[in-house]
C-alpha cells in the first residue's frame, strides 16, 4: 500500500504544485487562457487557492516522508477531495461542464490518496 500511495501523492504533489506555484505568481492575464474562471474571481482568492494547493502538496508528502504526524498527509488527501468537489461545483454554475474531466480525475486520485494514507495512521 506504501507503494501505491507513493505514486497517487507523487503523481497529485507534482500536479498541484505546478497549479499551486502559477496561482501564486501568475497575473490574471497569464492565468485567464488556461483558468477562465479566474477572470470573475478576486486575485486574493486566487492566491489563497494557490498558497493552499501548496500547503497540500508539501502535505501529501513530508509528514509520511519524515514520519512526522502522518495523519496529515490524510488532511491534506482530503483537502484536495473538497478542493475538487469546489472546482466542480464552480464549472458547472459557469456552464463549463465539459471541462470538468480532469477535475473528476483529480477527485478520484485524491480519494484514492485519502485512502491509502489511511496506512500511515
Amino acid at each position: 500500500m506504501h507503494v501505491a500511495y507513493w505514486i497517487v501523492a507523487g503523481l497529485l504533489a507534482a500536479l498541484y504544485l505546478y497549479s499551486g506555484a502559477m496561482k501564486l505568481t501568475r497575473s490574471r492575464e497569464q492565468l485567464a487562457p488556461m483558468m477562465q474562471w479566474v477572470e470573475t474571481t478576486p486575485m486574493p482568492a486566487v492566491r489563497l487557492i494557490g498558497a493552499v494547493e501548496l500547503l497540500g502538496a508539501l502535505g501529501l508528502i513530508l509528514p509520511p516522508l519524515l514520519d512526522v504526524a502522518p495523519v496529515l498527509a490524510l488532511v491534506a488527501a482530503v483537502g484536495f477531495v473538497l478542493v475538487q468537489v469546489g472546482a466542480i461545483v464552480v464549472h458547472l454554475r459557469r456552464d463549463e461542464a465539459k471541462v470538468i474531466g480532469f477535475n473528476v480525475v483529480l477527485l478520484v486520485l485524491a480519494a484514492v490518496a485519502a485512502w491509502l494514507a489511511t496506512s500511515f495512521v
